[in-house]
């Protein structure tokens, strides 16, 4: 990997666009360089985690009013759709299955600098491949660019610490996924970086207080915005210059000002893409950092049964990094996330409240954890009030270490009960973490893809897809339009279908 400066530029300076990071991106993104055989596994793995999360929440509210929109958008050949066998504009597709996988907050992730759900590359990279007539193997180059540009611009640049909404960093990855799929020139790569930042840098709003549904729909937003700038862009339609480092560039006004210098890595050339290998998926359908938590949660349930009852408990403090007491933790300052009537997107962004459901029921569910009446138990809400979270340096340290094998984003809990004992455990990272107890293997991937599509997929149609998608590089063009999960007869006939303009 090789260190790229990033600063800002006054206009007078006329920075060489082949200086400009949009250009070093649209380098890496037309590199030639081989995909290696574990990348391309994990890619597979991917595809089958992103659909099983789809799958999942295909009759729930942004999902339904997503697709909506995308069937009305109707397109051939088009690219399909999560659920139906319609297809739609290859823009309107990656919406609406951007939506679908991000709505249960339960795909993959990748924490640095910033954060970030590289799955999200892939709903915008697959719709285009299927419109436009791509293989496998032109898929899982795409794929491979995504998660590379994704992930390094995390591993350099916080937008978080200015309440920029991290899709920023989603819109340019996918864009030059997109370009790498499609084997445009670095030009043209170039200009559609620029517009896809250029058009997703939005504030963390949408992440604070009472989330809303838009948490769902902003990764799917960066997507479309990016398949739209790479339309643009081969049309010949330029981009503003340069992005990042102009003087009223997104680092000058949006980021670390007029003085921010960054250090992003970026494969060399020759060099292979490999940083999916460095991202983690979910066990849990909750927000990444509480993954390790929900696991602690379920330990102390079995070993201690006493802590479920609230009356034994005087207090619950969750000693953990910066950015997990100050997103989802008591260091939010967000009264929402001890409020039983919260919507299902703050509770998962809320540890105190995962935290006390794993702890009494020593299992965490996509759907039963979330539900009004669960979080509504008085023993639940007892408890829960007297769960809070502090910094610990040393948490955060180990958060934002760059070695791999001491990166860590779990804590320490200190239990203190009403006769004056205490209960202290620790963990670094979740279960399923590729250094936890049980790391995610193919196995696990298409249990989960099983469990969830399990009432939602006919089993015929599971297994066509799971065959299908473990022959990823080998499909040809029919068979990467048929990477789709059409949902079983009855599970969205019936659903109230919202209108809007379209």
């Amino acid at each position: 990997m090789k260190l790229h400066e990033v600063r800002v530029y006054a206009s007078d300076e006329n920075l060489p666009r082949e200086d400009q990071l949009a250009w070093k991106i649209a380098t890496v993104a037309v590199d030639p360089v081989p995909v290696a055989d574990e990348v391309t596994e994990m890619i597979i793995n991917r595809v089958i985690d992103n659909a099983a999360v789809a799958v999942a929440s295909i009759a729930r509210g942004p999902g339904i009013a997503a697709r909506a929109q995308a069937l009305d958008h109707p397109a051939t050949p088009g690219a399909s759709v999560f659920g139906v066998t319609t297809t739609a504009s290859p823009e309107w597709a990656a919406w609406a299955n951007g939506v679908a996988v991000r709505e249960l907050d339960y795909h993959d992730t990748f924490l640095a600098a910033d954060y970030s759900h590289p799955g999200d590359n892939i709903p915008p990279i697959l719709a285009v491949a299927q419109h436009v007539g791509c293989t496998g193997a032109d898929l899982v180059r795409g794929i491979a660019t995504g998660y590379e540009i994704q992930v390094d611009l995390v591993r350099a640049i916080s937008l978080h610490k200015h309440k920029i909404d991290h899709v920023a960093h989603l819109g340019p990855s996918a864009a030059a996924g997109i370009g790498t799929l499609l084997g445009l020139d670095t030009a043209t790569i170039f200009q559609a970086v620029g517009q896809a930042l250029h058009t997703t840098t939005a504030t963390r709003q949408s992440r604070k207080g009472e989330i809303s549904t838009w948490k769902a729909h902003a990764p799917a937003f960066a997507g479309k915005m990016a398949v739209e700038a790479v339309d643009r862009a081969m049309r010949g339609q330029t981009s503003p210059t340069p992005i990042y480092e102009g003087e009223d560039g997104v680092i000058a006004w949006l980021l670390d000002g007029a003085d921010a210098c960054y250090e992003v890595p970026l494969p060399e050339e020759g060099e292979p893409k490999r940083a999916i290998l460095d991202t983690y998926t979910k066990e849990h359908s909750a927000e990444y950092q509480a993954q390790a938590w929900i696991d602690l949660a379920r330990k102390l349930h079995s070993e201690h049964p006493e802590l479920i009852d609230p009356a034994n408990v005087a207090s619950v403090v969750i000693h953990t990094s910066h950015h997990t007491h100050y997103v989802i933790g008591s260091g939010a300052n967000d009264p929402q996330k001890y409020d039983p009537l919260a919507s299902r997107e703050t509770l998962d962004h809320s540890i105190p409240y995962i935290f006390t459901v794993a702890l009494q029921d020593g299992a965490w569910n996509h759907v039963d954890s979330y539900a009004p009446e669960r979080a509504g138990r008085a023993d639940t809400v007892a408890l829960w009030n007297k769960v809070t979270t502090v910094e610990d340096s040393e948490w955060t340290r180990r958060y934002h270490s760059l070695d791999v094998n001491e990166k860590a984003f779990g804590g320490r809990v200190e239990i203190v009960l009403t006769d004056g004992s205490t209960v202290v455990d620790e963990i670094a990272v979740a279960d399923a973490h590729p250094l936890g107890a049980r790391p995610f293997a193919r196995a696990d991937y298409v249990h989960k893809f099983r469990t969830l599509a399990d009432g939602v997929v006919a089993p015929e149609e599971v297994e066509r897809f799971l065959e299908l998608v473990q022959r990823l590089p080998e499909l040809t063009v029919d068979e990467v339009r048929a990477l789709n999960v059409v949902a079983a007869p009855g599970v969205l006939e019936g659903l109230p279908t919202p209108k809007g303009l379209f």
